[in-house]
């Protein structure tokens, strides 16, 4: 007696290769789910945090910083002069994503935006932070924050261009764009600075746990991690500007440092994006 060759074929086996692919569309499946549910959180995470964080106003403390010193004749010599390193690093890379992705490993198309926001945000940064230290005010602040968001926000959404996919990408870049648009009107009209504390906090915790969390498209990730541990090195040298001036023995600032930090977050990337290759073939 054949019984088996008189049951019916089960619907789930169309093959002997359609075991392996209902599993990798399974997982696959659920993949997007983990994304999803990651950025959904995020987003999330973020609104609760706008709620329920106090408004914040200007104020006159804002603008002083720990070290005021006039030398040669240069208000705040040293906050203006290393805003400059910005530019030195920025320049090379921008000029490399204007002659074109055979230049840098890049593949994708809106990951070459966001590389070329990244270096135009720092070279932007070099003249405004300069500018604004000369003489800070309000009126001149938004030269200095507004640059800088523009490349901490594209450096993010690169990494989601690279990890995640590049239509995802291309919606966090523009979503942030806006937001940096609308926080610099809230800023200015409402006097209200929490969306900018936020704009600037997101990505101290995003970019890290993209790391950990997903993996590289390219080779030469190492300096992924390394450009990261500068970056959140200069937010916390920012934030303890007058410490860090102390500790120092009043030789530089923290706010010095953090212009320095972001210059050399701008050297390791470039170094990044002149050796890597392509280590992960996937279609977006």
């Amino acid at each position: 007696m054949h019984l088996a060759a008189d049951l019916p074929p089960h619907r789930g086996r169309g093959g002997p290769g359609a075991g392996p692919i209902a599993l990798a569309s399974a997982l696959l499946r659920r993949e997007n789910h983990r994304r999803r549910a990651l950025a959904c959180g995020a987003v999330l995470a973020s609104a609760l945090l706008l709620v329920a964080t106090p408004r914040f106003r200007h104020t006159p403390a804002l603008h002083l910083f720990a070290d005021m010193r006039n030398l040669l004749g240069v208000p705040n010599t040293l906050n203006v002069l290393t805003a400059y390193p910005l530019l030195l690093a920025g320049v090379p890379g921008l000029v490399l994503c204007i002659c074109g992705s055979g230049c840098f490993g890049v593949s994708l198309r809106w990951e070459a935006l966001g590389w070329f926001l990244f270096y135009a945000g720092n070279v932007a940064a070099a003249f405004g932070s300069a500018y604004y230290h000369l003489k800070p005010d309000d009126d001149r602040l938004i030269w200095d924050r507004l640059p800088m968001m523009i490349s901490s926000s594209s450096l993010l959404s690169i990494l989601v261009i690279e990890r995640v996919d590049e239509r995802i990408g291309l919606s966090c870049l523009i979503s942030l764009l806006s937001l940096i648009l609308l926080s610099s009107a809230c800023e200015r009209v409402l006097d209200d600075m929490r969306l900018w504390v936020i704009l600037n906090f997101v990505p101290c915790i995003a970019i890290p746990a993209m790391l950990f969390l997903f993996p590289p498209k390219y080779t030469h990730s190492r300096f992924w991690f390394l450009a990261t541990g500068f970056y959140l090195l200069a937010r916390f040298e920012g934030l303890a500007d007058r410490k860090v001036y102390s500790v120092n023995r009043y030789f530089i600032s923290g706010h010095s440092l953090e212009h320095l930090c972001f210059a050399l977050v701008t050297f390791i990337l470039t170094v990044m994006l002149s050796f890597r290759n392509i280590k992960i073939a996937r279609d977006s």
